[in-house]
């Protein structure tokens, strides 16, 4: 059985400008990324990812790849990303759980609390080989901790996945706590091979950041809205664990963001118009 998270159903009455810029800014530098050769792509990554015998000053970079402190690759690191698989999953996570988690604490306090989880996952992972020379790069650390946030706030809000088992594709709703629950549950499962110190998927800093966001979230959220609190009102618990068509889906989707613009603009006072719209290093 696999299932794919496409959205949820819960209602962000902030735009989640924060989120959308980190989104932005990694597929920008991905693009990038596309263009370099793999000469001049080795020495990026080994420039600004994060090396845990670098983090820990067991050794130090040549003189020509010293470029910035590196404690600071903690960040520049998550911008990068080892390939298509790796940012489209990453970037469909923060698209998916960013605004609700965004709107729950206002813009500035997200942009500190994704940096301190991003670095909870770099130091969880370096922890695990302190003298490893093998880079990490990727933007999961940090929303890792999003998700870590989300299943804390929302543990019950739908979320609409594709489901596949064996030759069956089915539309269902489920609760955050089991799709993020599985989630975390596979990095758990996966996380001995982290131990490798081979390159691949960096689990430990997974489940750094992910425990990190969930002990955060109680410190950041605004104090009106409480932990494990129930889904949206517009959505129905009948709904959860019953298989949907794609048109049904289309038209949940459209209900989400069409019902976000109109709440922000009833908040604003204004009305709103729509209109139709493998060694490596480690992955975070």
């Amino acid at each position: 059985m696999f299932f794919l998270p496409l959205f949820d159903r819960l209602v962000s009455t902030r735009t989640p400008y924060v989120s959308w810029g980190i989104l932005s800014a990694c597929v920008i530098v991905f693009l990038w990324q596309l263009s370099l050769d793999s000469h001049t792509l080795r020495l990026v990554t080994l420039k600004y990812g994060i090396i845990p015998s670098v983090l820990f000053g067991h050794q130090s970079l040549p003189a020509e790849l010293q470029f910035i402190h590196p404690y600071f690759s903690i960040i520049t690191s998550m911008f990068l990303h080892g390939g298509w698989l790796h940012i489209a999953s990453n970037m469909l996570y923060l698209w998916i759980f960013g605004d609700n988690i965004e709107a729950s604490m206002g813009h500035f306090k997200f942009i500190l609390f994704y940096i301190i989880c991003g670095a909870a996952a770099a130091f969880a992972q370096s922890i695990i080989a302190p003298y490893s020379i093998t880079p990490m790069i990727g933007a999961s650390g940090g929303i890792a901790g999003i998700l870590g946030a989300y299943i804390v706030l929302h543990p019950k809000a739908p979320i609409q996945v594709l489901m596949i088992i064996l030759i069956f594709i089915r539309f269902i709703s489920l609760p955050a706590w089991v799709v993020l629950g599985v989630w975390i549950g596979t990095q758990f499962a996966a996380a001995p091979v982290a131990f490798s110190d081979e390159g691949g998927v960096a689990y430990f800093a997974h489940i750094g950041g992910f425990i990190a966001g969930a002990c955060l979230i109680p410190f950041f959220k605004r104090r009106e809205l409480p932990l494990f609190g129930k889904f949206d009102p517009s959505t129905h618990q009948s709904d959860i664990t019953t298989p949907i068509t794609f048109r049904e889906v289309k038209e949940q989707a459209k209900h989400k963001y069409a019902h976000r613009t109109l709440v922000r603009s009833e908040k604003n006072g204004s009305l709103p118009s729509f209109r139709k719209r493998r060694k490596g290093p480690w992955d975070i």
